[in-house]
């Protein structure tokens, strides 16, 4: 592995799945930078008490300090800024934390992401990849005869998992980079791979919910993973082998 990662505590249940999904990649970004939480205070001037709660999903960070911290990680903000105004609109705050938490961004910043974030679906979508590793590339690959994926209430996938060349597949994806963060043909088939490994996903019908989240976190938690109950590169290593 490039660099120690840290065990993170673990991120509260009533943090939104898509506001997680913003925590998780800032601190694969914090990791992958080295940098202290008394590194960040210096660098980005937001002080290290801040920093704790953004990281711990205790606080929803600033639009400014998620462009900070990317700046000092050296990667472009404009993703990071998408689940960000994505997690403002779901963040579940814990009981009492309300009086300590950090002002909205402003409305001409919400307009600017709110652009970004119909430009990203114009181009292709919001599938990101490991921030760290190649920085939002986007790794879908479902098979073309399925098409474009729309959820149906009630409609679940047969799961007919082939080994090629040593990795698994169930025949909705190719990826073995994207970040789950909404239903897809991704879901489905890391649904049927979790299957496979013994860890039930409830129904198989493409949408990345409580009981995909916990059958996520057993698999991490058996591979030694931080078991933050998302799929990304390093899980879909897991889940192809």
């Amino acid at each position: 592995m490039g660099w120690n990662m840290p065990r993170w505590k673990e991120l509260p249940d009533s943090l939104d799945e898509r506001a997680r999904n913003l925590v998780v990649q800032l601190r694969r970004l914090k990791d992958h930078s080295g940098m202290s939480l008394s590194s960040l205070q210096s660098k980005t001037g937001y002080s290290r008490s801040s920093w704790e709660r953004y990281l711990n999903g205790r606080a929803l960070p600033p639009r400014q300090a998620v462009e900070e911290l990317a700046r000092v990680g050296g990667v472009d903000p404009t993703r990071l800024l998408v689940l960000h105004e994505v997690a403002e609109e779901t963040w579940r705050q814990e009981p009492g934390t309300s009086k300590g938490s950090d002002p909205p961004p402003s409305r001409g910043a919400r307009r600017t992401v709110v652009i970004g974030v119909l430009v990203a679906v114009v181009l292709g979508g919001l599938t990101a990849g490991l921030l760290v590793v190649a920085p939002w590339k986007n790794g879908d690959s479902a098979p073309p005869s399925h098409g474009a994926f729309a959820y149906k209430a009630g409609k679940t996938y047969p799961c007919a998992v082939e080994q090629k060349a040593g990795r698994w597949y169930a025949g909705y994806s190719t990826t073995s980079t994207a970040l789950l963060t909404g239903p897809g043909w991704d879901v489905v088939e890391a649904q049927c791979l979790l299957r496979r490994l013994g860890f039930d996903p409830g129904v198989v019908d493409g949408v990345y919910g409580p009981n995909t989240t916990r059958a996520v976190k057993r698999l991490q938690d058996r591979a030694e993973l931080p078991p933050d109950g998302l799929v990304g590169p390093r899980t879909w290593q897991v889940l192809r082998k």
